[in-house]
Formats: C-alpha cells, sequence, structure tokens
C-alpha cells in the first residue's frame, strides 16, 4: 500500500474513531460511514440520509471474527454459508437475542445486518479502528446510490467530515441481503 493510501485511510479512521462521519467506496456503490458505539453520529447519518432509524443498518467488517459473537450460535451449516460467501457483497440479516448490536444499528429489529467485505479500503478502514463500522449507501432515502466520489459529493457537499480517496469495486449493484437462517432475499 502507498504511503499515500495509508494515509488517508489513517485519517479517515482517525475521524472515525473521533465520532465523526465519512463517506468512502464499496464493493458497487459510495458508502457513508459512521462507527457503531457513537450514536450521535449514526443519528446524524440517519438525518442526512434521511432515513427512519426503525429501519436499521449495516454493519460492514474486514473480518467475521469481528462478528463472532453472532455468527458463532448460528448452526454450522449457516456459518459456513455465510464464510463462504464471504468476503464479497453479500449482507447476511442475524438473530441478536443479546443485543449484540445497538438498538441505533438495529432499528425497530431483533436481528442485525453484517458483512464482511471485499473491498480493500473498506477492509483496511475496519482494520483501522479494529472492528466494524455502520456502512450504508451515500444518498438520500429514495435517490439512486452514489456510484462516484462526485456523486457523493453532490449529495452530502460539506456536511460530512472525510471524503476517502478510491474507486468502487466495480460491482454493478449493492450488496444483497439474505435472512442467514432461511435464505429469503431481503434484496437481490
Amino acid at each position: 500500500m502507498s504511503s499515500a493510501k495509508a494515509f488517508r485511510i489513517r485519517r479517515a479512521a482517525d475521524i472515525l474513531l473521533g465520532g465523526g462521519l465519512i463517506t468512502h467506496p464499496t464493493e458497487a456503490v459510495w458508502g457513508l460511514a459512521c462507527l457503531p458505539n457513537f450514536p450521535a453520529a449514526t443519528a446524524r447519518l440517519l438525518d442526512l440520509k434521511q432515513r427512519h432509524p426503525a429501519k436499521g443498518l449495516i454493519l460492514v467488517a474486514h473480518d467475521a471474527g469481528c462478528f463472532a459473537p453472532l455468527i458463532d450460535p448460528l448452526p454450522v451449516e449457516v456459518r459456513e454459508r455465510m464464510l463462504a460467501a464471504w468476503p464479497g457483497p453479500v449482507t447476511f440479516v442475524v438473530p441478536d437475542p443479546d443485543g449484540w448490536a445497538p438498538p441505533w444499528v438495529r432499528g425497530s429489529h431483533d436481528s442485525v445486518a453484517i458483512r464482511v467485505s471485499g473491498h480493500p479500503l473498506t477492509a483496511a478502514l475496519s482494520r483501522a479502528v479494529d472492528g466494524p463500522l455502520i456502512s450504508t449507501s451515500a444518498n438520500p432515502s429514495g435517490a439512486n446510490p452514489a456510484r462516484t466520489a462526485l456523486k457523493a459529493r453532490q449529495y452530502f457537499g460539506e456536511q460530512l467530515d472525510y471524503y476517502l480517496v478510491g474507486e468502487t469495486g466495480g460491482a454493478s449493484r449493492p450488496s444483497r441481503i439474505l435472512n442467514a437462517l432461511t435464505g429469503e432475499a431481503f434484496r437481490e
């Protein structure tokens, strides 16, 4: 990794660790990100996106181990199916009976959506903050997801704390969202 790229990732991670809100490239679109342990940052993200808090948000990490408290209790065949799909653009909704994820992440659900990203910058951000990040498409609700940094900037301008320079992973659509237990698709 170049020193310039390493610097940008460290800068973005420092902003996240300080309770900030950034945008970053993911597998298919640009994402808005904050850390799940900052309720004020999450509220700011939801406000900018004009997203109802009850809908819940996706947690993205660099490694499945970040989600061990959620994954380990699942049946073996479910864990194997999830691990076979990761890293990659597949989000799984898993039960969260013990409230591992904060309520502002889960929304009105007793479950949480999780993904291990195959995008190098998204994964590097997760490694740099040593855990998962909230990542949702960078667009106001109802608008098309930003596929470029320019489009993200058109949507949010100076309202974000940092724009992490990079390219999306080239996927044609945002991640699939599947019920981990049933395989039912919430988004194909």
